[in-house]
């Protein structure tokens, strides 16, 4: 998939995403006869609560504290990154499957791993492992530039197609092993691994800009995980462990260095 064309301010992307959410509700309400939402006038203010309640009860109670990423989370319309019939749930605290064996990481996860990045407004930052695109728009909120790459091109087709139809423009999104990272757009201030490996790619390592943060699970798919933030002081390593996690293994290159 090839990458998508960086522009516009935030006032531009919260009436083309305010657009895209109402059109979408539009779409799904017409089409499913179940309408998890309850339908009717009453749809987008069942949604909106919804995710207000998420915020409240999943994320500020837990120790989300960054008032801007607590407003993103309120912002995003998970429901429409996950599958139709998982829709009911989207707002619950927890992973959903999105097809290809990959899933959409619980909403506290996102928030926490969102905002050990720190992000100020204007940064450049590179996520590996697009899956549903979710995270990716959580980002866009928060950052000026998200560079977001997926192995797997089914889901990158359809995450960047919700990205694009929901006003997300500063979003770029490829087709491509996570491994190598985005060597043309380096470097990154931030970086955020959505899937588990042994250790950092030396890659991605290279393309984080100095005095950035790099934020992935660390560990194997049968091993203990844990959840990691690094700094880039002097080109050194500064590691600091956050939280035990568990994620899907990072596929491709990764997985033959590990042999």
């Amino acid at each position: 998939m090839n990458t998508t064309t960086l522009s516009s301010g935030p006032i531009l992307n919260k009436i083309l995403l305010a657009a895209g959410v109402l059109s979408l509700l539009l779409f799904f309400s017409y089409l499913s006869p179940a309408r998890p939402w309850g339908g009717g006038q009453g749809e987008e203010d069942a949604v909106a609560g919804a995710r207000r309640a998420m915020v409240e009860n999943d994320l500020r109670s837990r120790g989300i504290k960054d008032p801007k990423v607590l407003e993103a989370m309120s912002q995003v319309p998970r429901h429409l990154f996950v599958m139709e019939k998982h829709r009911s749930s989207a707002y619950e605290d927890r992973p959903l499957p999105i097809g290809k064996g990959q899933t959409i990481s619980q909403p506290y996860v996102v928030a926490l791993m969102t905002e050990l990045l720190e992000l100020k407004g204007g940064e450049k930052v590179l996520e590996i492992g697009t899956g549903s695109g979710y995270q990716a728009a959580v980002l866009s909120h928060l950052a000026k530039e998200v560079y977001t790459i997926e192995i797997v091109p089914a889901l990158a087709e359809k995450a960047g197609a919700v990205l694009a139809r929901l006003g997300y423009s500063n979003v770029g999104v490829k087709v491509g092993d996570g491994f190598f990272g985005w060597p043309e757009m380096s470097p990154f201030d931030a970086i955020l691994v959505t899937a588990s490996a042994q250790k950092v790619p030396e890659p991605l390592w290279r393309q984080l800009r100095e005095a950035g943060r790099l934020v992935m699970p660390l560990g194997g798919e049968h091993q203990s995980q844990r959840l990691i933030r690094i700094r880039k002081r002097g080109g050194r390593q500064e590691v600091e462990n956050i939280t035990g996690v568990l994620f899907v293994p990072m596929t491709g290159t990764i997985q033959k260095e590990a042999r």
